[in-house]
């Protein structure tokens, strides 16, 4: 099997735990603010993934990927991104309904290949195709028949927060090579949790929420842990090592399909059932990925000037 394969189904894992999350995530937030609920979760992740990187680091040797200034800056990079990404999200579902923001969230899938053009990614015609063909599979999936109606605050709030997600994924396409992923991904945990910790007691109050408790927290430990250990401890450090072997565009329609297994989830979790507007839009979906992947992406043939070599 190719890296690249490897990396698309380890993308493909990552999107699955994602959607399964979303159950989680909707529990906690009958408990605790978004803001709390993002921090505590991202701020478990880290703690989880520092022993993780000790017994690593102990298999690896004098192999090892030493912690630098690429990892400082990229952690930093990437833990603002997912802050801004992940509360915004949380932010805007408070005020639309899960449809509009599951949709629009997922625009990334546009949005990537558009961003991707001013750090020199350039998108096949196919590959465009396959962007347009799952944005309409989204449109199918998330969307009822009656369409978006009048356009709210949380749908502008959830459209920011599908650009974020987007520079998320770029940002990581950019440092991931360089680094090393674990690393990179616990620094950004850190990052994100001390951002949503510091800006907990301005949002959470402003939206009724109010100065989240331990008590509160204690609650909801399940959804917390579930969402801190697997969908931010391992979702995104395997986003992170699957694109070092896979291209951003094709990486952020794969991670789109967690709208698909979200849909799943409900149905064995919360028994809701998936209509053929539903079915449709997932079938469109999968067949754009497979074309994708097939397809690939044109890599940029300007030379990288050589690394330096940091003392």
């Amino acid at each position: 099997m190719s890296k690249k394969m490897k990396g698309n189904l380890i993308m493909m894992l990552t999107a699955m735990i994602w959607g399964s999350a979303f159950v989680a995530q909707k529990q906690g937030m009958d408990i605790v603010g978004p803001i709390a609920f993002n921090g505590v979760r991202t701020i478990l992740a880290a703690l989880v993934l520092i022993p993780v990187i000790i017994v690593l680091d102990k298999a690896k040797g004098e192999n090892k990927q030493k912690l630098d200034k690429t990892h400082l800056i990229g952690g930093i990079c990437c833990g603002c991104a997912l802050f801004l990404g992940a509360n915004i999200q949380q932010v805007g579902i408070y005020y639309t309904s899960v449809a509009h923001s599951g949709f629009i969230t997922a625009l990334y899938v546009v949005i990537v290949p558009l961003l991707g053009i001013f750090v020199r990614k350039r998108v096949t015609p196919v590959l465009w195709c396959c962007v347009a063909a799952s944005a309409v599979g989204l449109y199918l999936l998330c969307i009822p028949t009656e369409g978006f109606g009048e356009i709210n605050v949380g749908d502008i709030v959830i459209f920011a927060c599908a650009v974020a997600f987007a520079v998320h994924i770029l940002i990581i396409d950019h440092f991931s090579p360089k680094t090393d992923g674990v690393k990179l991904s616990c620094i950004q945990f850190i990052v994100s949790g001390i951002l949503s910790l510091i800006f907990m007691p301005l949002v959470d109050p402003a939206l009724g929420f109010g100065i989240t408790s331990v008590d509160a927290l204690l609650d909801c430990w399940m959804p917390i842990a579930y969402a801190g250990v697997l969908s931010s401890g391992v979702g995104y450090t395997l986003q992170i090592v699957a694109q070092k072997n896979t291209d951003p565009t094709v990486a952020s329609m794969i991670l789109c399909l967690e709208s698909v297994f979200a849909l799943i989830a409900g149905m064995i979790i919360l028994r809701e059932m998936m209509s053929l507007r539903e079915i449709a839009g997932c079938v469109i979906m999968f067949i754009a990925i497979v074309v994708a992947n097939l397809q690939g992406t044109e890599k940029s043939e300007t030379p990288k000037a050589p690394e330096t070599q940091e003392a």
